[in-house]
């Protein structure tokens, strides 16, 4: 395991983790909540396929996006069971559901797009 692969994904998970731990999130009332959830696990979902694909658009597959969508969705489970326990919170199955689906359209996208950028 890299650090140079991995360690973005700690970080952004540690992110999450913060902004669950507060009772508001700044600005939370500009873009609907589901939104919120999806965009932010879009973005660990990618961050985490960089990790399972070894840093290379080759290495995007079916085996690299299913992980990476596992590995995303069960955090989005983890962060709720956590935010049941902040003050000012509440654990809904809604959010789950946001999150996995964030980070299916944001894995589609980028398998997509890996697709286009290899070489024929």
């Amino acid at each position: 395991m890299s650090i140079t692969l991995w360690g973005p994904v700690g970080a952004y998970m540690a992110a999450i983790f913060a902004l669950s731990s507060q009772a508001t999130l700044p600005g939370s009332s500009l873009t609907p909540d589901w939104t919120q959830h999806g965009i932010a696990y879009a973005g660990l979902a990618l961050v985490t396929l960089r990790a399972t694909s070894g840093g290379r658009w080759s290495g995007v597959g079916a085996g690299a996006v299913s992980l990476a969508w596992v590995i995303a969705a069960v955090y989005g489970v983890t962060d709720e069971w956590h935010q049941f326990f902040v003050p000012g919170r509440m654990a809904d199955v809604r959010d789950v559901v946001a999150d996995a689906t964030g980070a299916a359209l944001g894995l589609a996208a980028a398998w997509a797009w890996s697709i286009i950028k290899r070489p024929s």
